[in-house]
């Protein structure tokens, strides 16, 4: 089902003030909200969903200045929850007449929408971003003649490739995945693998190295029991064993794998690569200027080398997070420097009529 979207409206309540009456209205996040082009994202965003039957989701309008808060100032989904109960101009900019006290939306709806609109979609951001760059004077279409594109790093929030984490995620995977498929096991060791876990975060904490490593042993048992006992059951069934290939060859190098092996690791199991783990651009200083790019570190014509933006570590799951959060990043950085120059603008006519 569509979504029903709320419309600015003029309704008044005795007992509350409007938040347009207690807000400074040459806030710079309030100049944004007018000068973006909302009917533009809504008309983007509204072509996923469909006229079926069912509960209708949250407005588009919404969803996208959220989308817009969260990567303009950083902030992860938690964060994000927190500061706009707490900040009636990230309030007004989603569109609310009055301060609400309580979140109108559900820190899960975030993911769910991401997930929905995903990277094709989420460019219509970037793409405001840069024609709201243009009506405001901040930029010139002759600044994108030349474009110099420089590659760069995004971190991976992932595991370390030994961590005993990794191992009980593999087998919480393969037993999720049999349960999926209707495969019975003889143990699916969910109760003492949580435990065996447990005790070795606490024995290491303790620095208890011999019983933390007895309880990585078990962990490494417990792999290695449910990857036999999955071998045992599909064979001589064709589609078990081809939906079963992949999960087994990761869960076999995860239990193999040593601390000080060379070569290539599997640090996570919610990608179907091996993520690059390294020194990035996200600690560089930043320049003025207008990102044109989602992955990359941009030089336009007017000089001035700057960095990606939320790229110093990317918690988003599986291989389409990681398009997600480029699209965003460049999106966010985009409206970042869009409010410094709104806020130059608010300056330099403070200066003028002073």
């Amino acid at each position: 089902m569509r979504p029903r979207e709320r419309r600015e409206t003029s309704e008044q309540d005795l007992f509350r003030s409007r938040l347009d009456q207690i807000i400074d209205m040459k806030h710079a996040l309030v100049k944004l909200a007018r000068a973006i082009d909302w009917g533009f994202l809504e008309q983007t965003f509204g072509a996923v969903y469909t006229d079926k039957p069912g509960q209708p989701p949250l407005p588009t309008r919404l969803m996208a200045r959220l989308a817009i808060l969260k990567h303009t100032y950083d902030l992860s989904d938690e964060a994000l929850c927190d500061r706009w109960v707490e900040n009636p101009y990230f309030q007004y900019f989603c569109g609310e007449a009055f301060f609400q006290h309580a979140l109108v939306f559900d820190r899960s709806s975030l993911t769910r929408w991401r997930q929905r609109m995903g990277q094709e979609k989420l460019r219509a951001l970037l793409q405001e971003s840069l024609a709201v760059a243009t009506r405001t004077d901040a930029m010139k279409p002759s600044d994108l003649a030349c474009v110099v594109i420089d590659t760069t790093v995004q971190p991976k929030a992932v595991m370390f490739p030994t961590d005993a984490k990794l191992l009980n995620r593999a087998r919480e995977r393969l037993v999720r995945l049999t349960k999926k498929l209707g495969v019975s096991l003889r143990q699916s060791y969910a109760r003492v693998g949580k435990l065996a876990l447990i005790k070795h975060q606490r024995y290491a904490h303790a620095h208890q190295f011999k019983r933390a490593n007895r309880s990585l042993r078990k962990l490494k048992t417990y792999l290695g029991r449910v990857i036999r006992d999955i071998e045992r059951r599909v064979i001589g069934n064709e589609d078990l064993q081809e939906a079963f290939i992949r999960p087994l060859f990761l869960a076999r190098r995860v239990l193999e794998q040593e601390r000080r092996q060379r070569g290539r690791k599997v640090y996570s199991l919610h990608a179907p690569e091996v993520e690059c783990i390294g020194k990035g651009k996200a600690h560089r200083p930043y320049e003025f200027g207008v990102k044109v790019s989602v992955a990359t570190t941009v030089k336009h014509s007017a000089g001035g080398q700057f960095v990606t933006h939320v790229m110093g570590r990317n918690h988003l799951a599986h291989a389409s997070g990681d398009a997600i959060n480029a699209v965003l990043a460049a999106a966010g950085y985009n409206f970042r420097r869009l409010l410094a120059w709104l806020r130059l603008l608010l300056l330099r006519i403070l200066i003028a009529s002073a």
